[in-house]
């Protein structure tokens, strides 16, 4: 089971507190709210989280409050119960990205499997962020020059090509690109490319 917050959405409160002492016994902290008022005010809350939101609820319509979420950015995974469930209800849950959509009474494995699938997303998505914040930070620490190298050098051009490019001699060139592949934490060229995909930089041709 993965570690992480479990925040349930549900006006039942009965329901509510017997799903938080469901999550309590897979060691999950859980955190009950009657409504999604509270969560769509404070939409940073402790990660990896996820949310286990009933359909119908006193004041909202849980998939009014999913399209809320997904409008203020937030990115946390979504599980879906509800009484009853129709085929077009379910569709606009899972086109919106929803985990999964249970129908009452569920199962108690099939609320947890559901619950550790989302956190297990949740946890992933963080960790491909917290990625793409280095990655753009490390970017960030080249220079002008070393950006350009970095453009003509995923280019597939040779030290000779990228110096004549820059009008600069080929030890210069060897030293740039040198720095480049440091800064960048690159392995090698193609890992250079990758990254260089990842932040959405293209190839400098060659004139």
């Amino acid at each position: 089971m993965q570690t992480g917050t479990v925040h349930i959405v549900d006006d039942d409160a009965a329901l509510r507190t017997a799903l938080v002492r469901l999550c309590g016994s897979a060691g999950l902290k859980a955190i009950g709210h009657p409504d999604a008022s509270h969560l769509l005010a404070n939409p940073d809350v402790e990660r990896p989280a996820c949310i286990l939101l009933d359909v119908r609820l006193t004041h909202d319509d849980g998939l009014d409050v999913q399209a809320r979420f997904q409008a203020s950015g937030t990115t946390i995974p979504i599980i879906f119960l509800t009484g009853y469930g129709t085929i077009p209800m379910t569709v606009r849950a899972m086109r919106g990205g929803a985990v999964e959509f249970l129908t009452k009474p569920a199962e108690d494995d099939d609320i947890l499997a559901a619950i550790d699938r989302a956190l297990a997303l949740d946890a992933a998505s963080l960790a491909a962020g917290a990625a793409r914040g280095a990655l753009a930070g490390r970017l960030a620490s080249l220079t002008g020059r070393e950006r350009d190298v970095f453009g003509l050098a995923i280019g597939g051009l040779m030290n000779k090509q990228i110096a004549a490019e820059l009008g600069v001699s080929e030890i210069t060139a060897k030293v740039h690109k040198r720095r480049v592949m440091e800064k960048m934490e690159a392995r090698s060229l193609a890992d250079l490319v990758r990254m260089a995909g990842e932040l959405g930089i293209d190839a400098m041709r060659q004139r």
